[in-house]
């Protein structure tokens, strides 16, 4: 061996032991810590994972109650032998419990769902309200015990929100800690409700934080596999829907179809979303109008609820029948057509009637039914190179659901573990492409966040707009007194001038007067108890500039962490 060749493996040598000690040394300042917020993870995954399975199971058991049934699967085919009388008042006795519960728990009445998880997440280091969504949850559940038509992942996301904010709490965590704990919470309600471990953890990355940080994955996989063992432990490892093979598919001769199945369903994702804020727009007005209490409208769309499930009962509840029905290709093309308009009505009133719910569920139900009618269409045009209906009910049930949450990657994998059927994978893939591409310019990207923008909170755009409104002017500004800050006389005569921002004031009210009047800085004010403005400090433009910098570097610091 020469020379040269021994003092380049001594020198390897010396890079490997310096890097073992390297990470010896990391190990032991940081490994108990990492460890012990594993362990969190962990626990905070049983512990929504268990949430989860009791909200299901409560549903079942109260559903069968209501209903007299002991098949809650075949719901829809019992109602229909069940008097007139009964379908009518159960949505309405329903309804009158949840407005009750909300106008005592919550200030506005509004039921907490994914939005409220989502806002969370970016505004306030991962808290959501406790109080609102405990009764949101219970709300949540009559709601789909009693007749309503939506789903059961938006209370079961809350929830598990409600119990990583308890745990943040109790351990003082930081933003980014409690961030990473309430996806850990999301990602474990979401596998337990769907037996979908993968689809559970991107969920909580791809929909709740927005980012793929790798501090964040390991996390958020082990409470999202505690979610699914869960699950596991009571029903089995069995696929929530129980299908015959949907089909082969003509690879590439067919794809074109799948193409515009994506396109039409992003039309009908979008009527979906539409639909709800249209109901929720013309409830409010009705409401105001009427002068109707608050307690009553969920009472009022439960009659209507009622009124419409006389005829067609498939709009009770989740929608597992008819959508298992649809994936069978056991609808006629009529059928598919007026269920997929019933139930998005159903789905319409239900949520603009504040009764709670998700809207996942309903979204795979009309998926699934909108890609039934076009697959009779397609298969009925070019039968000799198209596969069989139920395919494209398949990718249908896919491609909606992604459009109305926003989320391709984790409901492509939500979908095929729903149904264990990853060999027409190219078709939902291709599908659920173009229904979120075309869907989310329509939209604020998302249901969820054009619900926040309804709110008028900005999240759909990213960091660059929602900062600004976490950031105060009391927290940035120059105290009076301050060498660098101006005088108290000073103060007055820009307040004279209509220049002033309340301390409580966020950076994003204060931001517009610097470009509106081209001033160095702005009085901050506080209001006493005469009502008169008293300057305490001065707000400068560098100071609010140098303050957004820092938040956005914090920001992409820890999504690139």
């Amino acid at each position: 061996m020469s020379q040269s060749t021994r003092t380049v493996l001594r020198n390897q040598l010396h890079q490997a032991l310096a890097a073992i000690k390297d990470a010896w040394r990391v190990m032991r300042r940081r490994g108990p810590s990492q460890f012990q917020f594993w362990l969190i993870a962990l626990v905070i995954g049983i512990a929504a994972g268990f949430m989860a399975l009791g909200f299901r199971k409560a549903i079942r058991a109260l559903q069968a109650w209501v209903y007299d049934t002991e098949n809650i699967l075949l719901l829809h085919s019992h109602a229909e032998m069940l008097p007139w009388f009964m379908i009518l008042i159960t949505p309405i006795v329903g309804g009158l419990i949840v407005g009750i519960i909300l106008h005592r728990f919550t200030d506005d009445g509004r039921v907490r769902s994914v939005a409220d998880v989502i806002e969370g997440a970016a505004l306030t280091d991962g808290r959501v309200e406790r109080k609102a969504g405990v009764a949101s949850f219970f709300a949540s559940l009559i709601t789909l015990s009693t007749g309503g038509s939506s789903g059961r992942e938006g209370p079961v996301v809350h929830m598990a929100g409600v119990i990583s904010t308890w745990v943040s709490n109790r351990i003082h965590a930081d933003g980014i800690t409690g961030r990473d704990l309430l996806g850990c919470a999301v990602a474990a309600a979401v596998s337990a409700s769907f037996n979908s471990p993968i689809a559970g953890a991107l969920f909580a990355l791809e929909v709740v934080l927005r980012h793929f940080a790798v501090h964040a994955f390991a996390p958020i996989v082990i409470a999202s596999v505690a979610g699914t063992v869960i699950n596991r432990l009571e029903y089995g490892d069995v696929t929530e829907f129980t299908l015959d093979t949907p089909g082969t598919l003509q690879f590439y001769v067919e794809l074109p179809a799948f193409l515009i199945l994506g396109l039409v369903c992003g039309l009908v994702a979008l009527l979906l979303m539409r639909s709800i804020f249209f109901a929720e727009d013309i409830g409010n007005h009705i409401q105001n109008r009427l002068s109707l209490p608050g307690w009553l409208r969920p009472a009022v769309s439960g009659a209507m609820l009622g009124l419409i499930a006389i005829w067609f009962p498939h709009i009770i509840g989740v929608g597992y029948e008819t959508t298992i029905r649809a994936l069978a290709g056991d609808l006629t093309l009529s059928a598919a057509i007026l269920f997929a308009v019933i139930k998005t009505v159903a789905l319409a009133i239900t949520m603009g009637g504040r009764m709670g719910g998700g809207v996942f569920s309903p979204s795979l139900m009309v998926g699934a039914l909108t890609g039934l009618a076009f697959g009779w269409i397609a298969t009925g045009v070019l039968p000799d190179v198209s596969g069989t209906p139920s395919l494209y009910a398949f990718a249908g049930m896919g491609a909606v659901a992604a459009a109305v949450l926003g989320a391709p990657i984790s409901t492509t994998l939500i979908v095929f573990e729903l149904t264990g059927e990853w060999q027409i994978g190219l078709a939902v893939m291709v599908s659920v492409s173009m229904s979120t591409a075309l869907a989310s310019r329509l939209v604020d990207r998302s249901f969820f966040l054009t619900q926040l923008e309804r709110r008028d909170v900005h999240l759909a755009a990213g960091p660059q707009a929602y900062l600004l409104a976490m950031l105060r002017a009391g927290a940035v500004m120059r105290p009076i007194g301050d060498p660098r800050s101006i005088t108290r006389e000073e103060a007055q005569a820009l307040i004279q001038q209509g220049l002033c921002v309340k301390a409580s004031a966020t950076l994003e009210a204060a931001m517009p007067y610097f470009d509106r009047d081209d001033v160095p800085c702005i009085p901050v004010v506080i209001i006493d108890e005469d009502g008169c403005e008293n300057p305490v400090g001065a707000l400068f433009h560098i100071d609010a500039l140098k303050a957004y910098n820092r938040a956005l570097a914090a920001t992409a610091a820890e999504e690139h962490s």
